[in-house]
């Protein structure tokens, strides 16, 4: 059978579909990247917030009217939290709840008498990764988590935590660089709380990565800022790995985190950020900021806005608050109306930019490393473009001769200056 894997979402989302196209593959399985040609349907589904529910809908609704005759199986947190819907509603053809996700294939050639043919797994073949056009790897290490941050739906939808051994990361990663891959990113629900239920830790996890596999580049997902050990940073002397971290922090203002149940008072964020600044030169620190908690005042909003300022950060992920059914923050007082959280993610969006457009001008004229994940069009100049990343997470493009290949190839270049969206760098 020919099978479409697509997530929306985190990017444990994406880590898991490369585990379930390796399983396909396994049983004979094609992996597809066009949807209309799939006779199979995998999508794995988001609910973090209610834009994300919709998109989910939206998704399978598209593909039932695009490919009639695919069969479709949901999976995901949106799955798991209204299987019933997803079931009956949206009649898909089966659900695999978070709970029996790392099943799923088996469920799925059980439950919709799927042919096996496990033999042409031997025949050599392109990596499932980059038939789904990608070039980066997200490695699961985890799932689940055992703080319950009020506005978080995730934590219930995943369950406990449950952390992958260390010899079945690496073997992962070896896998993945023999089959070409550059770059891996470690993904979770709870990626600093790696090891909790293996006497084990997130530093002791990258140690070992560094020891005992060649991946070119390593790279961390989003991790709570409360969860690094003093020395942390040492880390990143290695060159493997990438001088970038995602920290959520939520809000500027502590009297909003205890409201959220966050466990990184401002000072503690911003004495982390420093210490990654002063360790490893060019440290890129990105964020999360929730726009519009329940209760939070003019005061603390403009108390929020100037520590973020004050902090500096290379990109920001940018949430209005919206309610969750199943939430201890749906149940607290003085919800903000509409209007104001519009104002005030519009005031942030265009800080945000402002800090970013600051970070981009700082490396024009420097020489970094790219690797090239993707292709445009051809521009009018006759040029190719493509994109990729700088070790710290920095976008850039370059256009070169149509016939000159770059994917998924780590070149040095010049960073000449910065687009006119301001969205990446360009390089020559």
């Amino acid at each position: 059978m020919q099978i479409h894997l697509k997530a929306i979402g985190c990017r444990l989302n994406e880590a898991e579909l490369e585990g379930w196209a390796r399983e396909f593959k396994a049983d004979g399985h094609q992996v597809v990247n066009d949807a209309n040609e799939a006779d199979l349907m995998v999508f794995n589904s988001c609910a973090v917030t209610q834009q994300a529910v919709r998109k989910s809908r939206q998704y399978i609704k598209r593909i039932q009217r695009d490919n009639p005759t695919a069969k479709i199986i949901m999976s995901g947190c949106y799955a798991s939290l209204n299987s019933e819907e997803a079931a009956g509603a949206l009649g898909v053809d089966l659900v695999v709840e978070n709970k029996q996700k790392d099943q799923l294939v088996k469920i799925a050639t059980q439950e919709l008498n799927l042919p096996v043919m496990p033999q042409a797994a031997t025949e050599p073949g392109e990596s499932s990764l980059f038939q789904r056009g990608r070039q980066r790897a997200f490695i699961k290490i985890q799932d689940g988590c055992r703080y319950r941050c009020t506005f978080c739906i995730v934590t219930v939808a995943r369950g406990d935590e449950r952390s992958r051994t260390l010899e079945e990361i690496v073997a992962e990663i070896n896998d993945f660089h023999q089959q070409g891959i550059q770059e891996i990113a470690l993904t979770g629900v709870h990626v600093g709380g790696y090891g909790s239920d293996l006497d084990s830790t997130l530093y002791q996890l990258l140690e070992t990565i560094l020891r005992e596999t060649d991946m070119p580049r390593i790279r961390l997902a989003s991790v709570e800022p409360w969860d690094l050990p003093e020395h942390f940073f040492e880390l990143f002397k290695n060159p493997r790995l990438m001088p970038h971290m995602h920290l959520p922090l939520q809000s500027g203002t502590n009297s909003v985190l205890r409201r959220m149940a966050r466990r990184c008072k401002t000072a503690d964020f911003k004495a982390l950020v420093e210490q990654a600044r002063a360790t490893v030169p060019n440290f890129n620190i990105t964020s999360d900021i929730i726009v519009g908690f329940p209760g939070e005042t003019e005061q603390e909003w403009q108390e929020s806005l100037a520590f973020i300022q004050e902090v500096g950060f290379g990109h920001l992920h940018i949430f209005s608050y919206s309610p969750r059914s199943g939430t201890k923050a749906a149940t607290l007082a003085n919800p903000i109306p509409e209007k104001v959280k519009k104002e005030r993610s519009k005031i942030l969006h265009q800080l945000a930019q402002e800090m970013k457009l600051k970070t981009l001008a700082g490396y024009v004229g420097h020489q970094v490393e790219v690797l090239w994940e993707g292709e445009g069009k051809i521009q009018a100049d006759g040029k190719k473009r493509y994109w990729g990343y700088a070790p710290n997470y920095l976008r850039v493009a370059i256009d070169v001769d149509p016939e000159q290949k770059m994917s998924n190839q780590i070149t040095a270049v010049t960073l000449k200056s910065v687009d006119l969206e301001g969205e990446c760098l360009l390089a020559h």
